[in-house]
């Protein structure tokens, strides 16, 4: 299961992370440390969700 969800958080990450940063500059964050902020927080919230996508993966095809 981490091989899937390793593979699902390189997706899950990235989207979740363009998401943040597209949210910082649309309301008005325009400098590096918000932006930066905004790509972390994507980033760490990717974690938890690709486990948990992957988890429900195995778990429904068992």
């Amino acid at each position: 299961m981490l091989r899937l969800a390793s593979t699902l958080y390189s997706i899950i990450g990235t989207s979740l992370a363009g998401s943040l940063v597209i949210a910082a500059l649309v309301t008005g964050y325009d400098t590096a440390v918000p932006i930066i902020v905004a790509a972390a927080v994507g980033a760490v919230l990717g974690l938890p969700v690709s486990y948990f996508v992957a988890r429900a993966i195995t778990q429904n095809i068992k």
